[in-house]
Protein backbone atom coordinates (compact mmCIF):
# COMPACT_ATOMS: atom_id res chain seq x y z
CA UNK A 1 0.00 0.00 0.00
CA UNK A 2 2.67 2.45 0.68
CA UNK A 3 4.28 1.74 -2.63
CA UNK A 4 1.15 2.58 -4.25
CA UNK A 5 0.56 5.80 -2.47
CA UNK A 6 3.81 6.92 -3.31
CA UNK A 7 3.51 6.27 -7.01
CA UNK A 8 0.06 7.92 -6.79
CA UNK A 9 2.02 10.82 -4.75
CA UNK A 10 5.06 10.98 -7.86
CA UNK A 11 2.58 10.91 -10.04
CA UNK A 12 0.13 13.50 -9.29
CA UNK A 13 3.39 15.62 -8.12
CA UNK A 14 4.68 15.20 -11.93
CA UNK A 15 0.92 15.76 -13.38
CA UNK A 16 1.03 19.04 -11.64
CA UNK A 17 4.07 20.18 -12.85
CA UNK A 18 3.50 18.61 -16.37
CA UNK A 19 0.07 20.85 -16.25
CA UNK A 20 1.98 24.12 -15.86
CA UNK A 21 2.38 23.58 -19.41
CA UNK A 22 -0.77 23.95 -20.24
CA UNK A 23 -3.94 26.52 -20.39
CA UNK A 24 -7.93 25.95 -20.53
CA UNK A 25 -9.60 27.26 -22.94
CA UNK A 26 -11.63 30.42 -22.28
CA UNK A 27 -14.84 30.46 -21.79
CA UNK A 28 -15.68 32.88 -24.33
CA UNK A 29 -14.38 32.74 -28.11
CA UNK A 30 -12.47 35.98 -29.64
CA UNK A 31 -14.85 37.46 -32.64
CA UNK A 32 -13.65 40.22 -35.08
CA UNK A 33 -15.37 43.93 -34.35
CA UNK A 34 -17.25 43.76 -37.67
CA UNK A 35 -18.96 40.88 -36.22
CA UNK A 36 -19.76 40.88 -32.64
CA UNK A 37 -21.73 37.76 -31.43
CA UNK A 38 -25.48 38.51 -30.31
CA UNK A 39 -27.94 36.38 -29.55
CA UNK A 40 -30.47 37.75 -32.76
CA UNK A 41 -27.56 36.65 -35.43
CA UNK A 42 -26.45 33.43 -33.51
CA UNK A 43 -30.18 31.98 -33.86
CA UNK A 44 -29.94 33.30 -37.60
CA UNK A 45 -26.89 31.60 -37.60
CA UNK A 46 -27.82 28.36 -36.40
CA UNK A 47 -30.97 28.62 -38.72
CA UNK A 48 -28.37 28.65 -41.90
CA UNK A 49 -26.12 26.25 -40.52
CA UNK A 50 -29.02 23.48 -40.36
CA UNK A 51 -30.62 24.55 -43.93
CA UNK A 52 -30.06 22.55 -46.76
CA UNK A 53 -31.76 25.04 -48.52
CA UNK A 54 -28.15 26.50 -48.62
CA UNK A 55 -26.77 23.86 -51.24
CA UNK A 56 -27.89 24.04 -55.20
CA UNK A 57 -29.81 21.08 -54.56
CA UNK A 58 -31.76 21.39 -51.41
CA UNK A 59 -29.67 18.19 -50.07
CA UNK A 60 -26.70 19.70 -48.09
CA UNK A 61 -26.01 21.29 -44.87
CA UNK A 62 -23.02 22.75 -42.86
CA UNK A 63 -24.24 19.87 -40.50
CA UNK A 64 -24.34 17.75 -43.08
CA UNK A 65 -20.44 17.79 -42.71
CA UNK A 66 -20.02 19.55 -39.30
CA UNK A 67 -22.51 16.99 -37.58
CA UNK A 68 -22.59 19.01 -33.82
CA UNK A 69 -23.65 15.26 -32.32
CA UNK A 70 -20.89 14.13 -33.83
CA UNK A 71 -18.55 16.53 -32.83
CA UNK A 72 -18.74 18.78 -35.36
CA UNK A 73 -17.60 16.30 -38.20
CA UNK A 74 -19.47 13.82 -40.18
CA UNK A 75 -17.71 10.58 -39.06
CA UNK A 76 -16.77 10.20 -42.87
CA UNK A 77 -13.28 10.01 -44.45
CA UNK A 78 -13.88 12.55 -46.90
CA UNK A 79 -17.69 13.94 -47.01
CA UNK A 80 -20.65 13.56 -49.67
CA UNK A 81 -21.71 16.95 -51.31
CA UNK A 82 -24.16 17.99 -53.77
CA UNK A 83 -25.21 15.29 -56.02
CA UNK A 84 -23.06 12.42 -53.62
CA UNK A 85 -19.71 14.20 -55.12
CA UNK A 86 -17.11 13.30 -52.68
CA UNK A 87 -14.04 15.87 -51.83
CA UNK A 88 -10.71 14.75 -51.11
CA UNK A 89 -9.90 16.02 -47.79
CA UNK A 90 -11.54 15.02 -44.58
CA UNK A 91 -13.47 17.43 -42.44
CA UNK A 92 -12.16 19.02 -39.90
CA UNK A 93 -14.06 19.74 -36.32
CA UNK A 94 -16.26 22.99 -36.32
CA UNK A 95 -16.23 22.61 -32.58
CA UNK A 96 -13.64 25.32 -31.58
CA UNK A 97 -12.81 26.23 -34.94
CA UNK A 98 -13.05 29.38 -33.69
CA UNK A 99 -9.59 29.75 -31.64
CA UNK A 100 -8.36 28.44 -35.12
CA UNK A 101 -6.35 31.82 -36.67
CA UNK A 102 -6.59 29.99 -40.10
CA UNK A 103 -9.21 27.50 -41.32
CA UNK A 104 -9.08 24.65 -43.90
CA UNK A 105 -5.89 21.96 -43.64
CA UNK A 106 -4.23 24.35 -45.58
CA UNK A 107 -4.96 27.37 -43.96
CA UNK A 108 -6.58 29.48 -47.16
CA UNK A 109 -9.27 30.73 -44.93
CA UNK A 110 -8.46 33.40 -43.02
CA UNK A 111 -11.78 33.43 -40.84
CA UNK A 112 -14.60 31.47 -40.01
CA UNK A 113 -16.69 33.89 -42.34
CA UNK A 114 -14.28 33.56 -44.90
CA UNK A 115 -14.23 29.91 -44.47
CA UNK A 116 -18.00 29.71 -44.42
CA UNK A 117 -18.08 30.78 -48.04
CA UNK A 118 -15.86 28.41 -49.38
CA UNK A 119 -18.33 25.04 -49.00
CA UNK A 120 -21.51 27.44 -50.53
CA UNK A 121 -19.78 28.11 -53.73
CA UNK A 122 -18.45 24.73 -54.21
CA UNK A 123 -18.84 22.84 -56.92
CA UNK A 124 -18.47 19.42 -55.06
CA UNK A 125 -19.99 20.59 -51.79
CA UNK A 126 -23.08 22.87 -51.77
CA UNK A 127 -22.86 23.71 -55.22
CA UNK A 128 -24.19 26.89 -55.94
CA UNK A 129 -23.12 28.77 -59.44
CA UNK A 130 -22.57 31.85 -57.35
CA UNK A 131 -23.02 34.47 -54.09
CA UNK A 132 -25.81 36.33 -56.46
CA UNK A 133 -27.99 32.64 -56.99
CA UNK A 134 -27.97 31.45 -53.35
CA UNK A 135 -29.04 35.24 -52.38
CA UNK A 136 -31.58 35.31 -54.61
CA UNK A 137 -33.03 32.18 -53.80
CA UNK A 138 -32.95 33.20 -49.86
CA UNK A 139 -34.80 36.37 -50.74
CA UNK A 140 -37.83 34.28 -52.06
CA UNK A 141 -38.06 33.09 -48.55
CA UNK A 142 -40.01 35.14 -46.59
CA UNK A 143 -38.90 34.24 -43.22
CA UNK A 144 -35.07 34.96 -44.30
CA UNK A 145 -36.31 38.49 -45.24
CA UNK A 146 -37.32 39.27 -42.10
CA UNK A 147 -34.98 37.96 -39.46
CA UNK A 148 -31.93 39.10 -41.64
CA UNK A 149 -34.12 42.58 -41.73
CA UNK A 150 -34.18 42.47 -37.89
CA UNK A 151 -30.47 41.23 -37.36
CA UNK A 152 -28.74 43.25 -39.53
CA UNK A 153 -31.30 46.46 -40.58
CA UNK A 154 -30.26 48.27 -43.62
CA UNK A 155 -31.65 48.96 -47.05
CA UNK A 156 -29.82 45.10 -48.61
CA UNK A 157 -29.75 43.41 -45.06
CA UNK A 158 -29.87 39.83 -47.05
CA UNK A 159 -26.22 39.79 -48.28
CA UNK A 160 -23.87 37.17 -48.75
CA UNK A 161 -21.22 38.56 -46.42
CA UNK A 162 -24.61 39.03 -43.71
CA UNK A 163 -24.99 35.72 -44.18
CA UNK A 164 -21.50 34.31 -43.67
CA UNK A 165 -21.67 36.62 -40.72
CA UNK A 166 -24.43 34.68 -39.11
CA UNK A 167 -22.86 31.57 -39.46
CA UNK A 168 -19.54 32.33 -38.31
CA UNK A 169 -21.54 34.14 -35.24
CA UNK A 170 -23.18 30.61 -34.43
CA UNK A 171 -20.19 28.58 -34.78
CA UNK A 172 -18.08 31.01 -32.28
CA UNK A 173 -20.64 29.96 -29.43
CA UNK A 174 -19.49 26.01 -30.42
CA UNK A 175 -16.32 26.09 -28.00
CA UNK A 176 -15.84 23.18 -25.18
CA UNK A 177 -14.31 25.01 -22.61
CA UNK A 178 -15.57 22.71 -20.11
CA UNK A 179 -13.82 19.61 -20.43
CA UNK A 180 -12.66 17.66 -17.63
CA UNK A 181 -8.90 18.61 -18.04
CA UNK A 182 -9.83 22.36 -18.26
CA UNK A 183 -11.79 21.86 -15.15
CA UNK A 184 -8.49 19.83 -14.28
CA UNK A 185 -6.59 22.94 -14.76
CA UNK A 186 -8.77 25.18 -12.43
CA UNK A 187 -8.35 23.44 -9.85
CA UNK A 188 -11.94 21.82 -10.16
CA UNK A 189 -11.82 19.07 -7.01
CA UNK A 190 -14.43 17.04 -9.24
CA UNK A 191 -11.83 16.59 -12.16
CA UNK A 192 -9.66 14.63 -11.40
CA UNK A 193 -7.49 12.71 -13.52
CA UNK A 194 -6.59 9.43 -13.40
CA UNK A 195 -2.88 7.41 -12.64
CA UNK A 196 -3.01 6.36 -16.56
CA UNK A 197 -4.33 10.07 -18.05
CA UNK A 198 -1.43 11.59 -15.69
CA UNK A 199 1.14 9.39 -17.37
CA UNK A 200 -0.35 9.98 -20.51
CA UNK A 201 -0.21 13.89 -20.26
CA UNK A 202 3.22 13.38 -18.58
CA UNK A 203 4.27 11.33 -21.72
CA UNK A 204 2.32 13.42 -24.30
CA UNK A 205 4.54 16.08 -23.06
CA UNK A 206 7.91 14.49 -23.10
CA UNK A 207 8.21 12.67 -26.07
CA UNK A 208 7.19 16.22 -28.27
CA UNK A 209 3.54 15.77 -28.89
CA UNK A 210 3.16 19.50 -27.76
CA UNK A 211 5.67 20.67 -29.87
CA UNK A 212 3.02 21.01 -32.38
CA UNK A 213 -0.27 20.38 -30.38
CA UNK A 214 0.21 23.69 -27.76
CA UNK A 215 -1.96 26.29 -27.03
CA UNK A 216 -5.13 26.38 -25.65
CA UNK A 217 -6.94 24.33 -28.49
CA UNK A 218 -3.93 22.35 -28.91
CA UNK A 219 -3.29 23.36 -31.94
CA UNK A 220 -0.28 25.66 -31.94
CA UNK A 221 0.67 29.16 -30.27
CA UNK A 222 -1.87 32.03 -30.83
CA UNK A 223 -1.72 34.05 -34.16
CA UNK A 224 -3.04 36.76 -35.80
CA UNK A 225 -5.77 36.05 -38.32
CA UNK A 226 -4.59 34.16 -41.44
CA UNK A 227 -1.73 33.12 -39.79
CA UNK A 228 -1.64 29.53 -39.70
CA UNK A 229 0.46 26.78 -37.69
CA UNK A 230 2.05 24.21 -40.57
CA UNK A 231 3.90 21.52 -39.76
CA UNK A 232 5.05 19.09 -42.64
CA UNK A 233 3.07 15.90 -42.80
CA UNK A 234 4.95 13.04 -43.14
CA UNK A 235 7.92 14.46 -41.22
CA UNK A 236 9.58 10.86 -41.80
CA UNK A 237 8.59 8.91 -44.53
CA UNK A 238 10.95 6.10 -44.15
CA UNK A 239 7.93 3.68 -42.77
CA UNK A 240 5.13 1.70 -43.49
CA UNK A 241 2.52 3.89 -42.58
CA UNK A 242 3.12 6.72 -45.40
CA UNK A 243 2.49 4.15 -48.19
CA UNK A 244 -0.34 2.21 -45.68
CA UNK A 245 -2.25 5.45 -45.27
CA UNK A 246 -1.35 7.24 -48.33
CA UNK A 247 -0.28 9.82 -46.04
CA UNK A 248 2.18 11.75 -49.13
CA UNK A 249 -0.32 11.88 -52.02
CA UNK A 250 -1.81 15.11 -50.95
CA UNK A 251 0.30 18.48 -51.08
CA UNK A 252 -0.93 20.47 -48.40
CA UNK A 253 -0.29 23.91 -48.54
CA UNK A 254 1.94 24.35 -51.43
CA UNK A 255 -1.63 23.85 -53.74
CA UNK A 256 -2.79 26.99 -52.53
CA UNK A 257 0.51 29.25 -52.70
CA UNK A 258 2.53 27.28 -55.23
CA UNK A 259 5.70 27.30 -52.76
CA UNK A 260 7.72 24.46 -52.80
CA UNK A 261 8.70 24.88 -48.98
CA UNK A 262 5.12 24.67 -48.33
CA UNK A 263 4.63 21.17 -49.96
CA UNK A 264 2.99 18.92 -47.26
CA UNK A 265 2.54 21.10 -45.16
CA UNK A 266 -0.61 21.27 -42.98
CA UNK A 267 -2.13 23.05 -40.51
CA UNK A 268 -1.93 21.91 -37.03
CA UNK A 269 -5.35 20.39 -35.69
CA UNK A 270 -6.79 20.81 -32.67
CA UNK A 271 -6.77 18.15 -30.29
CA UNK A 272 -9.83 18.77 -28.66
CA UNK A 273 -12.65 16.58 -29.01
CA UNK A 274 -9.95 14.29 -31.01
CA UNK A 275 -11.99 10.97 -29.28
CA UNK A 276 -15.01 12.16 -31.57
CA UNK A 277 -13.85 12.42 -34.70
CA UNK A 278 -12.43 10.01 -36.39
CA UNK A 279 -11.53 8.73 -38.81
CA UNK A 280 -7.68 10.81 -38.90
CA UNK A 281 -5.51 12.86 -40.83
CA UNK A 282 -6.39 15.24 -44.12
CA UNK A 283 -7.31 12.31 -45.85
CA UNK A 284 -9.12 10.16 -43.32
CA UNK A 285 -7.18 7.60 -44.02
CA UNK A 286 -6.60 6.36 -40.15
CA UNK A 287 -9.42 4.44 -38.60
CA UNK A 288 -8.83 4.46 -34.56
CA UNK A 289 -7.41 7.09 -32.33
CA UNK A 290 -5.08 4.81 -31.24
CA UNK A 291 -3.72 3.96 -34.58
CA UNK A 292 -3.75 7.59 -35.13
CA UNK A 293 -1.24 7.92 -32.06
CA UNK A 294 0.74 5.04 -33.25
CA UNK A 295 1.08 6.62 -36.56
CA UNK A 296 1.96 10.53 -35.61
CA UNK A 297 4.46 9.22 -33.25
CA UNK A 298 6.18 7.21 -36.15
CA UNK A 299 5.49 9.96 -38.86
CA UNK A 300 6.65 13.07 -36.85
CA UNK A 301 8.74 12.12 -34.31
CA UNK A 302 10.36 8.64 -35.77
CA UNK A 303 8.86 6.65 -33.07
CA UNK A 304 8.00 3.17 -32.16
CA UNK A 305 5.79 3.44 -28.90
CA UNK A 306 4.75 0.62 -26.75
CA UNK A 307 1.52 -0.21 -26.55
CA UNK A 308 0.82 0.76 -23.16
CA UNK A 309 1.99 4.45 -23.83
CA UNK A 310 -0.47 4.22 -26.55
CA UNK A 311 -3.15 3.72 -24.53
CA UNK A 312 -1.66 6.43 -21.60
CA UNK A 313 -2.01 9.17 -24.92
CA UNK A 314 -5.09 7.80 -25.69
CA UNK A 315 -6.91 8.29 -21.91
CA UNK A 316 -4.95 11.53 -21.57
CA UNK A 317 -6.81 12.70 -25.53
CA UNK A 318 -10.36 11.64 -23.86
CA UNK A 319 -10.28 14.10 -20.95
CA UNK A 320 -9.92 16.73 -23.85
CA UNK A 321 -13.80 16.22 -24.56
CA UNK A 322 -16.45 18.03 -23.98
CA UNK A 323 -19.68 19.86 -24.98
CA UNK A 324 -20.52 22.87 -26.45
CA UNK A 325 -22.12 25.73 -23.49
CA UNK A 326 -25.82 26.56 -23.71
CA UNK A 327 -26.14 29.54 -26.82
CA UNK A 328 -27.13 32.73 -25.78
Amino acid sequence: MNTMRSLFLALAVSATSTAHAFDPLPQRAPEPADNPTTPAKVRLGLALFMDPRLSSDGTISCNSCHGLGKGGVDGQPVSDGVGHQQGVRNAPTVLNAAFMSAQFWDGRAASLEEQAKGPLMNPIEMGNPDADALVARLKGMPIYQKTFARVFGGSNPLTIDHLVQAIAAFERTLITPDSRFDRFLRNDPTARLSIQEQRGMQTFSTIGCLDCHSGVNFSGPAMAPGQGDYEAFPEHKDNMYVAMYHLDEDQGRFQVTGKEEDRHMFRVPTLRNVARTAPYFHNGSVPTLQEAVRVMAKTQLDMDLKDGDIADIVAFLKTLDGSPKPRP
